[in-house]
C-alpha cells in the first residue's frame, strides 16, 4: 500500500524519539503522554467538558494553523474570530441543549496517485472548530485502548515507525505479507457499528447525537445535495480518530489470532512465515471485516506476496536476508511528476524561480523518505533533476546565437559553443549532452542553491 500526497505533507515533519515516544501533549487543562497516560484526574466525556474555554482555545489555534478552504457558507479561517464574537453564545447554547445541527459538507474531488479520484469533505470552519474540540477531548480516553501496532494519526507515532516495525518483522523471518486494502473505507463505515463502539465509553447523549449528525451531514457537490447514510468525510478533524476507534476491533482480532501486523489508518499489512499462512489469514480476516465491521476488502489490490514486490506507506524493501528499506518505484515516479510540473509550461521562468518552489518539495519529500537505506536511487534522482533544469536553461535561450553566447560565458570555446548551439536536436537531448554538462556541472547547481537528496538524507539521519 502507498501513502498519498496529502498524507506525505501531513507527516513530512520529522518526529523525534523512538518507537514509543514519550512526548507529551495537552488537551484543555489535562496533560497526557503519547501512550495516553493521564497525569491529572480523569474528566467525564460530556458536552460541557468539550466546550470548556481551554479546550476551545486550543481547537481554535489548531484550526487557524491548519488553514484550509472555506465550507459551504464561504466563511474563511480569517473571518472565524469575528464570526465567533457575534454568534458563539447561540452556538454554545445549541450544543448544550443538544439541538445543534452541523452545516452541510462541501465535497471536492482530487486525483489519486494510482488513478481515479479521492473524495474529500470540507466542513465549515465553525464545524471544524467543534469537531477539533471533540477530537481533543476524546483522544486521551481512547488512546490507551489503541493497539501498539497502530501508527496512524496518533500522538507521538508516525508512518516511519510503522515501516521500521514492518522491517523488523521481515528480518525476524516473516517474509510473506498479507497486503490488505479496504475498499473505499471512508465511504463505507457503518454508522450504527461505529456509534455502538462510541456509546461504550461516551454516556452523554448530546455528544453522541452530535457525532452522529456529523457523520450524516449532507454533502454538497456543485448544485447537488446528497444525504450520507454510511461513511465519514475524509478531511474532517474527527474522522482520523473515529477510524482508529472502529479499526481497533480489527487490531484486537489480529492480536487474538497471534498475528504480527502494522496498521496506519486504513492501510494494514500482516507479516507471516509462509504463503499458506498468508492465504489463511487473508481469508479469515476478510471474513471478519465483512461480517463484523461491514467493510469490504478490495480483492484487486489486496494480495499475499513477498514484501519486496509490494509497497507500504510509500516504502518497499530489498530482497536480502537482512532487508533494507527503499523508496517504492511509484513514490519516485510521483516525485518526478511534481518536478515535471514545476519545470515545464512557462519556458521563460528562471532557474532561481524554479528552485524557490522546488527546494521545499525536495526537503519535505526527503523528510518523509529519509529512512531509506538504498541510496543509489537518490543519486539517480539528483542527476535527473539537474538534467531537467539544464533542459529549462536550454529552452530559455530561444535562438542559436543566444545559446552560443551562453555556452561561451560558461567556458566553452567559441567553435565548440557554435557547433553545440546550432545542432538540430531537442532540449532534452541537449540537456544530457556533454556541452551542457560541462557548462552547468553539479557544482554550479549546488552554488545556485539546489538541494541535494543524498545530503538531505544525511541530515535526516544525523
Amino acid at each position: 500500500m502507498d501513502v498519498d500526497d496529502a498524507q506525505v505533507r501531513a507527516t513530512a515533519a520529522r518526529t523525534e524519539g523512538g518507537e514509543r515516544s514519550s512526548c507529551r501533549y495537552v488537551v484543555g487543562a489535562e496533560t497526557y503522554t503519547a501512550k495516553g497516560e493521564q497525569t491529572k484526574t480523569e474528566v467525564p466525556l460530556s458536552m460541557e467538558t468539550v466546550i470548556t474555554r481551554s479546550n476551545l482555545m486550543l481547537a481554535y489555534q489548531r484550526v487557524v494553523e491548519n488553514k484550509g478552504a472555506a465550507g459551504v457558507d464561504n466563511l474563511s479561517v480569517g473571518e472565524l474570530k469575528g464570526w465567533l464574537k457575534q454568534h458563539w453564545a447561540s452556538v454554545r447554547e445549541a450544543l448544550l441543549q443538544g439541538n445543534y445541527v452541523p452545516q452541510a459538507i462541501r465535497q471536492v474531488e482530487i486525483p489519486k496517485p494510482d488513478g481515479g479520484v479521492r473524495i474529500l469533505g470540507i466542513p465549515t470552519v465553525v464545524d471544524r472548530l467543534i469537531q477539533q474540540a471533540i477530537q481533543q477531548h476524546l483522544t486521551p480516553d481512547y488512546e490507551p485502548e489503541f493497539s501498539d501496532s497502530s501508527y496512524g494519526f496518533r500522538p507521538g507515532r508516525n508512518a516511519g515507525q510503522a515501516v521500521q516495525q514492518a522491517q523488523s518483522y521481515m528480518q525476524s523471518g516473516r517474509r510473506w505479507v498479507v497486503d490488505l486494502d479496504l475498499e473505499k473505507f471512508f465511504d463505507r463505515v457503518n454508522h450504527d457499528i461505529l456509534m455502538a463502539r462510541l456509546s461504550w465509553k461516551i454516556k452523554d447523549t448530546r455528544l453522541l447525537k452530535l457525532i452522529r449528525r456529523y457523520l450524516e451531514a449532507d454533502r454538497v457537490a456543485g448544485s447537488e445535495i446528497t444525504r450520507r447514510r454510511e461513511g465519514m468525510p475524509q478531511g474532517s478533524p474527527l474522522s482520523p480518530l473515529l477510524s482508529n476507534i472502529l479499526l481497533t476491533d480489527l487490531d484486537r482480532e489480529l492480536e487474538r489470532r497471534g498475528h504480527k501486523f502494522c496498521r496506519y489508518a486504513d492501510d494494514g499489512n500482516i507479516y507471516v512465515c509462509s504463503r499458506q499462512a498468508g492465504e489463511h489469514a487473508m481469508k479469515e480476516i476478510s471474513h471478519y471485516l465483512e461480517n463484523k465491521l461491514r467493510l469490504k476488502v478490495n480483492a484487486h489490490k489486496s494480495a499475499v506476496d513477498r514484501p519486496w514486490k509490494r509497497k507500504f506507506l510509500g516504502y518497499s524493501v530489498t530482497q536480502h536476508k537482512i532487508t533494507k528499506l527503499k523508496i517504492s518505484e511509484s513514490s519516485l515516479s510521483r516525485l518526478k511528476d511534481k518536478i515535471r510540473r514545476l519545470t515545464t509550461g512557462n519556458s521563460s521562468q528562471s532557474v532561481k524561480r524554479v528552485l524557490r518552489e522546488l527546494n521545499p518539495v525536495l526537503r519535505g519529500w526527503m523528510n518523509y523518505f529519509g529512512l531509506t537505506e538504498v541510496k543509489g536511487c537518490l543519486e539517480e534522482q539528483d542527476g535527473w533533476i539537474r538534467r531537467k533544469l539544464r533542459c529549462l536553461i536550454w529552452r530559455n535561450s530561444k535562438r542559436s546565437y543566444a545559446r552560443a553566447r551562453m555556452l561561451m560565458r560558461r567556458g566553452l570555446t567559441e567553435e565548440k559553443a557554435w557547433i553545440s548551439a546550432s545542432n538540430q536536436r531537442g532540449p532534452w537531448w541537449n540537456s544530457g549532452a556533454s556541452h551542457m554538462n560541462h557548462a552547468f556541472p553539479k557544482k554550479w547547481f549546488s552554488e545556485a542553491g539546489l538541494l541535494s537528496l543524498p545530503e538531505l538524507q544525511r541530515q535526516f539521519q544525523r
